[in-house]
């Protein structure tokens, strides 16, 4: 978790949503994002997005071995990309800000944990405060 805390930490600092993602295979992290909505002026990079985004073209027989950990709850796009590559496990950092798809992503088989990182909570309550119009634009308001 710790990773995706520092991912959300690098997307805060260059302007954008402290939302961060890695995704682990085999016990080591393959790839790693943060939201760049902002950055790169797109309507798809979330954190979970563009982490996937940045572990490359994979298998199928390597999703399958993964798990996604990100700060917040997936959205409904990121879940959608969490089934269509069939990541069989997610932990999720907070989902007291934002909740996401959780309950489609268990319906469809995918193991969802959420551990209420304080750290988490703390990243998503003061950047709403701090940007509530930026905020609600992320999530489609």
């Amino acid at each position: 978790m710790q990773a995706t805390i520092e991912e959300a930490k690098k997307g805060r600092a260059a302007g954008g949503i402290p939302i961060g993602s890695v995704l682990v295979c085999d016990g080591k992290i393959i790839g790693r994002g943060h939201n760049q909505r902002v950055q790169h002026g797109s309507v798809i990079h979330h954190g979970e997005m563009n982490c996937l985004e940045n572990a490359g073209r994979q298998p199928a027989s390597v999703y399958a071995r993964c798990t996604l950990y990100t700060t917040l709850s997936p959205c409904p796009m990121c879940s959608g990309a969490i089934l269509l590559y069939k990541i069989p496990r997610v932990i999720v950092g907070e989902n007291v800000t934002f909740m996401g798809d959780e309950d489609h992503l268990r319906r469809a088989g995918v193991e969802v944990t959420v551990v209420q990182n304080e750290e988490c909570i703390k990243l998503m309550r003061d950047f709403i405060a701090d940007c509530p119009e930026l905020w609600n634009e992320d999530i489609g308001v």
